[in-house]
């Protein structure tokens, strides 16, 4: 058997299984869903986020005519095509840009001047805080993109980034579904952050905040961040702290990716340790611990015995000091490469479930015992790569970058770590 073959393996079918038709159709049978339908009330869609058209496409078929109007905002390249009547707009991202905010802007029209019995089936995936947006008064989309890019830069985590986004925007921390008042936002939820707080999956738009202005002075002060007058304002208003008219189902986690994960390595014969779904720390700093933990199974056999697969989610961060091009599953695998040279049977993999990572064409990286001596061979600088930031066209120039192409989800990040092979069985 192959190590390198069966990760691919694994973290396809991983990715196929939280794929978010079953899991929309599975929610859109939910009681309280059925009771508002019951009503007889108009019913909007509005979908967010990367795997927002494939979400809408999945209840758009489930729903067919009941449906009265909507939308869709997706990343660039993530739509397949026309949604019966639905209106799509593609949009930037991890930047937002004027396509998002006019999809955010043609979803207000569609869920102002709604009664009390009609219904926002509201769609919310991954990438929702960058694509689904709108500046609060005062802003520019310019002063919103400066600042999430310099949060981007100085490695801040999602959560922090969506409570600073929050106050910017005239969408986001519950103010979407304040603005559908009194029509109820019935909201169908991909979780992509750790712990599925909904108030920062896409920042929230159709969720209490449970964050204060007191939070978003504290993350400007950790990051040292100098803002214009006018963003440090919009900072000091108050985001909706009860919502009336809004519910939610979360339908798919990291949680169940990992279980995904752990259910194909196992039937490829390893022997599978989930060892969290809460990997948060920078993206170096957890390709050193698995190339660590890599030798530590070769020489005792301890977490577990080779064959093994030791599964990881989350997301981590990469503090951003070079001039390179990469994302943070691509520097994590190449921060493990020279920790398990030499070791046989050894592969660490790290991909975006959305199958993009940072600003590039790869869900992320892959390598093995191997990879740390064929970039020598290539005279390529592997620690130079990193200080760079540009593990990109390392990974690149070994055969390591791992691409799928827009899969139509996004929850989080799987990260493995593969030691040993099964034997053929036969």
């Amino acid at each position: 058997m192959d190590a390198r073959r069966d990760a691919l393996e694994i973290a396809r079918r991983a990715i196929q299984a939280v794929l978010p038709e079953r899991a929309v159709r599975e929610a859109l049978s939910e009681k309280s869903f059925s009771e508002r339908l019951a009503l007889g009330g108009r019913l909007v869609l509005v979908a967010v986020g990367k795997a927002a058209w494939r979400m809408a496409s999945a209840a758009s078929e489930a729903l067919g005519d009941r449906l009265d109007r909507g939308v869709v905002v997706t990343k660039y390249g993530h739509s397949s095509g026309s949604i019966g009547g639905l209106e799509i707009f593609e949009a930037g991202h991890p930047l937002p840009d004027e396509n998002g905010v006019r999809g955010a802007a043609r979803a207000l029209e569609m869920a102002s001047g709604l009664s009390k019995s009609d219904t926002v089936l509201f769609l919310v995936s991954g990438g929702g805080s960058a694509l689904f947006e709108k500046p609060a008064d005062g802003l520019s989309l310019d002063d919103l993109a400066d600042v999430t890019g310099r949060l981007l830069a100085c490695g801040a985590d999602i959560v922090e980034i969506n409570t600073i986004r929050k106050r910017l925007s005239a969408v986001k921390g519950g103010r979407f579904a304040q603005a559908a008042h009194p029509a109820h936002v019935f909201s169908v939820v991909l979780s992509d952050v750790l712990g599925d707080r909904l108030d920062s999956i896409a920042s929230g738009p159709a969720c209490p905040d449970s964050f204060t202005s007191g939070d978003a002075a504290r993350i400007v002060a950790k990051y040292g961040l100098e803002l214009a007058p006018r963003v440090t304002d919009a900072l000091r208003v108050e985001t909706p702290k009860s919502l009336d008219n809004a519910t939610a189902v979360i339908t798919g986690s990291v949680t169940a990716l990992c279980a995904a994960a752990e259910e194909a390595a196992r039937a490829l014969g390893y022997e599978t340790l989930v060892l969290t779904t809460s990997l948060d720390c920078e993206a170096r700093e957890a390709g050193a611990f698995l190339a660590a933990l890599a030798r530590e199974v070769r020489a005792s056999g301890r977490p577990l015995a080779a064959p093994c697969a030791v599964i990881l989610g989350g997301e981590t961060i990469v503090r951003v000091v070079g001039g390179g091009k990469g994302g943070r599953n691509q520097e994590l695998a190449l921060a493990a490469a020279e920790g398990i040279r030499g070791l046989e049977e050894t592969v660490v993999i790290s991909v975006g479930s959305d199958g993009t990572d940072g600003p590039t064409d790869a869900a992320g990286g892959i390598v093995d015992g191997k990879t740390a001596g064929i970039l020598a061979d290539l005279e390529v600088d592997l620690h130079g790569a990193l200080a760079d930031n540009d593990s990109y066209r390392a990974l690149d120039a070994c055969g390591g970058l791992v691409r799928t192409g827009p899969t139509g989800t996004n929850v989080n990040d799987l990260t493995m770590l593969l030691c040993g092979a099964p034997a053929p069985r036969g």
